[in-house]
């Protein structure tokens, strides 16, 4: 986990004003109803903010060791690929069903046994999905060691990740994210205390 990054305030504007960030009642995909929904697939939209988040990810990303990115789909690929433009990474991804034609590939992108990959996704929550795609590319003999995301929403994702060996880096923690707009009066009160009480119960 990262400490607060310095540009933490124009982040957390530009995910809320983007619409990356709602707050209301939705139905998430656990069948748990949210107070919060954060869906950053809405950043290929915005550009600027897009290549912002990128920019976010390039400190963490400095201080790993690693051959090359390996994006979760389908979310983080827009964001994997803004990050391998600014941080001159080579990219690939495992993809979610394996092609039935041509090369038949589950990894696209050039890679080889051996090398290291650092995980780039949009979102930490339980872990569940960042483990699927793991085993894919340790299948394919590579090896995995950090697992670097935007926001951590800290529901027990980190702590599932170290407990099979790997590390969880987050931009942002979801914590950090209400009380920024807490304290800014950009977000209702109520909405940021019902998404607090949310999150503890899950």
């Amino acid at each position: 986990m990262t400490s607060q990054p310095a540009n933490l305030s124009s982040l957390a504007d530009g995910l809320l004003a983007a619409g990356c960030v709602k707050f209301g009642e939705f139905t998430l995909k656990s069948g748990l109803k949210s107070p919060i929904y954060i869906d950053l697939r809405q950043l290929i939209s915005h550009p600027r903010l897009l290549e912002q988040v990128a920019a976010a990810y390039l400190p963490i990303l400095q201080q790993l060791s690693f051959d090359r990115l390996a994006a979760l789909p389908y979310a983080a690929i827009p964001i994997a690929t803004a990050i391998s433009l600014a941080g001159n990474y080579p990219m690939i991804y495992p993809r979610k069903e394996a092609k039935d034609y041509g090369t038949k590939a589950d990894i696209e992108g050039e890679y080889h046994p051996g090398e290291t990959v650092a995980v780039i996704d949009d979102l930490a929550t339980t872990g569940g999905s960042k483990f699927e795609a793991i085993e894919k590319l340790t299948a394919a003999g590579l090896t995995v060691r950090d697992v670097v995301v935007l926001i951590d929403r800290q529901s027990g994702a980190k702590e599932a990740l170290e407990g099979a060996g790997f590390r969880l880096h987050a931009v942002l923690t979801i914590t950090q994210l209400l009380d920024y707009w807490e304290q800014a009066g950009k977000v209702d009160a109520e909405k940021i205390a019902a998404t607090r009480r949310f999150l503890e119960q899950v």
